[in-house]
C-alpha cells in the first residue's frame, strides 16, 4: 500500500508558484552582488548561461560571469536595486523583464546613479538558473526632456 511521505517540513512551505520563485532569486542575486558575493551571483547562472553586460564581452558560464561581475564591483558599482515588472513562463522556460537602479562610485568619492532595464531568461534544470541575462542602461537626458 502507498503512503505518501509526510515530512513537517514539507508540510510547513506549501508549493509556490514560479513568479515568486524568480522574483525571490532576482533578489536574492542583488543581495550577492551587493555584499560582494560574485561566486554566489554566478551560480544563478547555468554552467552555459551567458551574461551580456553594456560595453562588455558576453561572459558564457558560471566563471566568466563571476569575473565580470567582480570587474563590476571593483570598479565601483554597487547598492544594486531590481525590481520585476513582468514574468511569463511556461513548462520550464520564463523569461523576466523589469528594471534597475545601481550606484557607480568614482575614485574621486563622488558617485553617479544608473538605471534601466533588463531581461532574464530562466530555464528549470532541477532549480531555477539564468541562461541569459541583459541590460541596458536608459539615458539621463532623454528621460529628463520625457518628464
Amino acid at each position: 500500500m502507498y503512503r505518501p511521505y509526510s515530512s513537517t517540513q514539507t508540510d510547513m512551505r506549501p508549493f509556490r508558484d514560479v513568479e515568486s520563485q524568480l522574483r525571490d532569486l532576482t533578489q536574492d542575486f542583488a543581495t550577492s552582488f551587493n555584499t560582494g558575493n560574485y561566486d554566489q551571483a554566478a551560480l544563478m547562472f547555468a554552467h552555459d548561461g551567458v551574461l551580456m553586460a553594456p560595453r562588455l564581452e558576453a561572459a558564457y558560464g558560471q566563471k566568466a560571469v563571476e569575473r565580470v561581475l567582480r570587474l563590476m564591483g571593483e570598479a565601483g558599482y554597487g547598492d544594486l536595486r531590481l525590481e520585476t515588472t513582468r514574468i511569463d513562463h511556461s513548462g520550464d522556460m520564463a523569461m523576466e523583464l523589469g528594471r534597475f537602479t545601481v550606484i557607480v562610485r568614482q575614485a574621486d568619492g563622488s558617485v553617479i546613479p544608473e538605471r534601466g532595464k533588463y531581461v532574464k531568461v530562466w530555464r528549470r534544470l532541477g532549480a531555477w538558473l539564468l541562461v541569459a541575462e541583459c541590460w541596458s542602461r536608459t539615458m539621463a537626458e532623454a528621460t529628463d526632456r520625457a518628464a
